[in-house]
Formats: C-alpha cells, structure tokens, sequence
C-alpha cells in the first residue's frame, strides 16, 4: 500500500494493523516514498547493548591528563 504523509496521520491505527498482519505500507511526500512502516522485529536472545560493557574496562588514573609538550 502507498499512501501520503497527510492520509497516514488519520489512518495511523489502522496502518498499524495491517502493518503488524503483514501488509507493507509505503508513506509518501510529495509523490516519493520516504518511509516504510514494518513491525518492530525482537531478536531471542539478543543482549542489550546500551551498558554491556559494565564492570568490563579499568581505567588507569591520569588517562585523561594533558600532554607532555602539548599547548593549548
């Protein structure tokens, strides 16, 4: 399905629908499909990787100091 930006605004529920049954919906501007609208896909056991790293990297005291020679 294609549809405008404008159509889409006040059908915005049931594009949702049909995208969640399957239907591809392509959102246009000016006559261009700029947007597709697809159902959000959770992968099983994926990791969360926004604070992964935690605990994991020491940091050496005075990494973040200046230079030797360097002038700002």
């Amino acid at each position: 399905m294609i549809i405008s930006v404008q159509t889409a605004e006040k059908q915005l529920h049931s594009l949702i629908e049909k995208a969640l049954a399957g239907e591809e919906i392509n959102i246009t501007l000016d006559g261009k499909s700029y947007v597709q609208l697809v159902p959000f896909k959770v992968i099983d056991g994926a990791k969360q990787l926004y604070g992964c790293m935690k605990g994991e990297i020491d940091y050496v005291e005075g990494w973040d100091a200046p230079l030797d020679g360097m002038n700002n």
